[in-house]
């Protein structure tokens, strides 16, 4: 099978996926454990996207500037700095790295 048959199957599977959604009860959707497990879920899927981007260079890890600019936007979060903040100091972190040449 080419690229594209795959392509198009995971294309017709998400959307289908979405389509059911429609077809779940709203009493379920308003059940206070739903909306937990969804938030949790969410979160768990961002934090390993961030760790994923943040250690994978093609087919294998590296640890460059981008793991200190991830190390810094924790620290910021640890210290409960505002989202801008944290933003900022791990582009300025990740920045000042390569700039000393830690690729």
């Amino acid at each position: 099978m080419s690229l594209w048959i795959w392509l198009l199957i995971a294309c017709a599977l998400a959307y289908g996926w979405k389509l059911v959604g429609y077809f779940v009860p709203a009493r379920f959707l308003e059940d206070p454990r739903t909306s937990r497990i969804a938030g949790t879920m969410t979160i768990g899927l961002l934090a390993s996207l961030t760790v994923v981007n943040a250690v994978v260079s093609g087919q294998g890890l590296a640890a460059d500037a981008r793991l200190g600019g991830l190390a810094a936007a924790a620290l910021a979060l640890v210290l409960r700095a505002p989202f801008l903040v944290v933003v900022m100091a791990g582009a300025g972190a990740a920045a000042l790295l390569r700039m000393l040449g830690w690729n």
